[in-house]
């Protein structure tokens, strides 16, 4: 999502080698991807440039809130062809109608995405999306230094013996979740008291934070910077092997559940090119490649035979039933986060 994977901004200009029918000499057709950093490595896209001459122009957000913004500025003019908004601006950007619909008899390889993943309640039947990629967010430890047993859920962060030591991301929305799920609320509420009753308990964890972060969050955890914390599970996988003390707890209050996904904007100038990368995209494949270099769960049947077998079975790549059940997915909050917002800037700034 954030999330999906929250980083500095920056635009890359991906020109990949130029593919010249027999027939013709003529320049190739531009595609113009707008996504998050990091989230596709740029050898998939030369070559999905060499399989269709299509160049392909990568540019990347660092939220959700700047790609939407970026939209809405665009809309009456050519846009992006592509973008991968969270589960909850999906519909959001819905009844705005931000989207062209999806062509699904134009994806050869829609098969893949198992139906489980498929017709949520923020795009009913995938009319407008389908999953890019999803995951969670949990608990990381550094084992070198906690002890796992001291470690079951979400409330355990507040305790005083982890003064200094525990990391949060930098999402407002992330945060906000794991107080109200504490107070037995929706993380999807928008009743201002409710949000207000969270940021209460979360001025009580501000000691324990040595960082919000949602950069890089493994490196903290490598590094030592910090002992426990929260974490994407794509994350936690990338930390693990490159420091196997590092380890990812599923929180018995549930995990944070997220997904980002393709969307065609209304103001798309290669439509057809659109559906081409997402299609190309869906190989098994090039699922596997993603898996193994970014750690990210694929919605794909075809990937696990593809795999190693000890990451067949890895409950960080592919989540276990139970707790996929146990989750709760982020939803559209409309106005209320304008609240969200004012009490995360007042966190931020105690």
């Amino acid at each position: 999502m954030k999330k999906h994977f929250t980083r500095s901004i920056q635009t890359l200009l991906v020109t990949a080698t130029a593919f010249f029918s027999t027939a013709s000499f003529a320049a190739p057709k531009q595609l113009y991807i707008y996504n998050w950093t990091d989230y596709i490595p740029s050898d998939l896209i030369s070559k999905f440039t060499r399989e269709t001459g299509i160049k392909v122009n990568y540019s990347t957000f660092e939220s959700n809130e700047e790609m939407f913004s970026k939209l809405k500025l665009t809309i009456n003019k050519p846009g992006y062809d592509l973008v991968f908004p969270s589960s909850y601006y999906i519909s959001k950007m819905v009844k705005e109608n931000m989207l062209t619909p999806i062509n699904h008899s134009k994806l050869t390889n829609l098969k893949q995405i198992p139906s489980n993943l498929l017709n949520k309640d923020f795009d009913p039947a995938n009319k407008f999306s389908l999953p890019y990629v999803y995951g969670l967010t949990g608990i990381g430890i550094n084992t070198s230094f906690v002890n796992p047993d001291e470690v079951t859920g979400w409330g355990d962060l507040w305790k005083e013996k982890f003064k200094g030591k525990v990391l949060l991301t930098a999402d407002s929305r992330e945060v906000f979740h794991i107080a109200l799920l504490l107070d037995g609320k929706s993380p999807n509420t928008q009743n201002e008291e409710e949000i207000r009753n969270a940021y209460q308990r979360l001025t009580k964890i501000l000691p324990n934070v040595a960082a919000f972060n949602s950069d890089t969050p493994e490196l903290p955890y490598i590094q030592g910077e910090v002992e426990l914390g929260m974490i994407w599970n794509g994350s936690a996988y990338m930390a693990e092997k490159e420091n196997p003390a590092i380890k990812f707890i599923y929180p018995k209050e549930g995990a944070i559940f997220w997904m980002d996904n393709y969307a065609i904007p209304k103001n798309a100038r290669n439509i057809e090119g659109a559906h081409k990368f997402i299609d190309f995209m869906l190989r098994p494949e090039h699922a596997k490649i993603i898996i193994e270099r970014m750690g990210f769960s694929m919605p794909n049947e075809g990937v696990k035979v593809l795999l190693k077998p000890e990451d067949r079975v890895n409950p960080l790549l592919f989540p276990p039933e139970d707790e996929v059940k146990k989750g709760v997915f982020q939803a559209d909050v409309g106005d209320a986060t304008d609240i969200y917002e004012k009490y995360w800037n007042k966190l931020k700034t105690n």
